[in-house]
């Protein structure tokens, strides 16, 4: 597998502070042999293992709690993430609800951690954080999800939404009672109805797999990007790209252009792999 991969975060045109934050990880397990009697070729001189974990989160509950949410989210994903003793790097049928009930686990944790900290000092009390994280495991793909900030696939030359925003409008839109144009304008289209802390100890994670084909380009983005630039014209913006860098660029840019109301973090990431997949791969619409 190869992996081009970049992040851009701005703090837009309006806001003071940026409370986005995003972190871009490789994750490996190698052998390396150092010396043997064995000989030449009966083990490797040297054998890797690796994957990538990329993650963005957008802060709420003001300046300073905002940031510190997001930031204290990433940093505590990755301790949680460092203190397991047994890591996972590839995703099969029996690891796979293990992988699952793993990211759920360390995501309320994290949802505990913040609202401790609200409780303990008064002038962070409420603050929470969206969290949005992909992890890859050769062609496994997984999405953990918390909040609106989103997840992306862009696959020959269609773009698929692969996660679904906690908000209140997504659940009048789920319901029937508001059409995707109505909730596109809706005044109420930032009220989260689940994210790390706040004061909402009841946590919804969402965890989803898929396989990854060879060109297929990952987006994680908060709704910076989102509120400002249609899925349309995000799906062009990374067909046009041929850089990861240079797309992370074009999407910030078209978002400034659009305004810039609003912090704007992107991660891209393009995979290509040198064997083909014999089984016909699908992602949500």
């Amino acid at each position: 597998m190869q992996i081009d991969v970049s992040g851009l975060s701005h703090p837009g045109h309006v806001r003071a502070s940026n409370e986005d934050h995003f972190i871009v990880t490789r994750i490996g397990r190698y052998l390396e042999t150092v010396l043997t009697t064995l000989p030449s070729g009966e083990v490797p001189e040297r054998a890797e293992e690796a994957g990538y974990a990329m993650i963005v989160a957008d802060g709420m509950g003001g300046h300073a709690g905002g940031e510190l949410a997001s930031r204290m989210a990433i940093s505590g994903l990755v301790k949680l993430v460092l203190a397991m003793p047994d890591w996972i790097f590839r995703l099969d049928e029996t690891v796979a609800t293990d992988a699952t009930q793993r990211s759920k686990r360390r995501f309320r944790h994290l949802n505990a951690l913040l609202i401790e900290h609200g409780r303990q000092d008064q002038a962070f009390l409420g603050m929470g954080t969206t969290l949005t994280a992909a992890r890859t495991m050769g062609r496994d793909l997984q999405i953990v999800h918390v909040g609106d900030s989103r997840a992306y696939l862009l696959r020959e030359a269609r773009l698929h939404r692969l996660t679904r925003d906690h908000t209140y409008v997504q659940l009048l839109v789920d319901s029937g009672a508001l059409s995707k144009e109505e909730a596109a304008d809706s005044g109420s289209r930032h009220l989260l109805v689940n994210a790390l802390g706040g004061v909402n100890e009841d946590l919804e994670v969402d965890v989803d797999q898929l396989k990854l084909a060879s060109g297929d380009r990952l987006l994680l983005c908060t709704d910076g990007l989102t509120d400002a630039v249609d899925d349309d014209t995000i799906c062009q913006a990374l067909i046009d790209c041929r850089e990861s860098a240079e797309a992370c660029r074009r999407l910030v840019d078209l978002a400034l252009a659009a305004g810039g109301r609003d912090n704007v973090t992107v991660v891209v990431a393009s995979y290509t792999f040198s064997e083909p997949l014999e089984d016909r791969l699908s992602v949500g619409p």
